[in-house]
């Protein structure tokens, strides 16, 4: 198989992530801390402590790249599987990054799980795919259900379809903490399962979905922005609920009465 072949861009695939869903903030802001005090959309430096410390360069067999410690080790098992199983993309895979502390792309408000070193960009024969066409790469089509098997979110099923991007999902990171891969105890609590602002993904689009079915209208575009701040806040206002912006167990339960 030709490299200009697997550059060839194609329809999604219907069953992207299976049991998988992309780290919330809170649970990246919870377990490994804020990566810094102020962000802006250009990358800039880690500076907290503890993170710095979890964050290393290594080779990952076709490349170098720098990142969260865990992250490394389970993209060589990543690259390792590609290798054996897809070896024409292996080939011609590359990166244009990994750990960078800054805003998502067109976001204000929602911190880039570049910025904890748990999300790479993959090229494939030095080519980036176009974000948010609603295609894909074939060699990106090809490796996303073996970044899936390893627990990496595939960024092609994001509100803004992103297929160059590849995370550590939300259920993956969680199993990293149990098993004390931050230097820190198992002991520390997992923060609890919320979405907040900043959010995105199948799981704000279902929150709108059930905001509107309460009066809200928002549209469904899978983001949690302002407006749906805004909304998620009447809607605990109106049914007595703590205002506090963030959909936990309550909020959600009275959404889903």
């Amino acid at each position: 198989m030709s490299p200009s072949t697997l550059t060839i861009r194609g329809p999604l695939p219907s069953n992207m992530n299976p049991g998988l869903s992309p780290a919330t903030q809170a649970t990246m802001l919870g377990l490994l801390g804020n990566p810094r005090d102020t962000f802006s959309h250009a990358c800039q430096p880690i500076t907290n402590k503890l993170l710095k410390s979890l964050i290393v360069v290594d080779d990952v067999g076709p490349f170098r790249i720098q990142g969260l410690r865990p992250a490394i080790e389970s993209l060589k098992e990543v690259m390792a599987a590609i290798r054996e199983q897809e070896p024409d993309v292996f080939q011609v895979i590359g990166t244009a990054g990994m750990s960078c502390a800054r805003f998502v792309t067109g976001s204000e408000v929602s911190i880039s799980n570049h910025s904890w070193g748990t999300a790479i960009d993959i090229t494939i024969d030095g080519v980036l795919d176009v974000r948010g066409n609603r295609k894909a790469q074939k060699g990106l089509r090809l490796i996303a259900p073996l970044f899936n098997v390893h627990g990496w979110f595939w960024g092609a099923a994001f509100p803004t379809e992103d297929s160059m991007h590849f995370e550590v999902s939300d259920e993956t990171i969680r199993q990293w903490q149990r098993e004390g891969k931050f230097n820190n105890t198992t002991a520390s609590p997992l923060p609890e399962h919320i979405l907040s602002l900043g959010d995105r993904g199948p799981k704000v689009s279902e929150l709108q979905t059930l905001l509107n079915k309460s009066g809200a209208q928002l549209a469904v575009d899978g983001i949690f922005g302002r407006a749906t701040l805004a909304a998620v806040m009447a809607f605990q206002g109106a049914k007595g609920l703590t205002v506090d912006g963030v959909v936990g167990k309550l909020t959600l339960a009275a959404l889903r009465a």
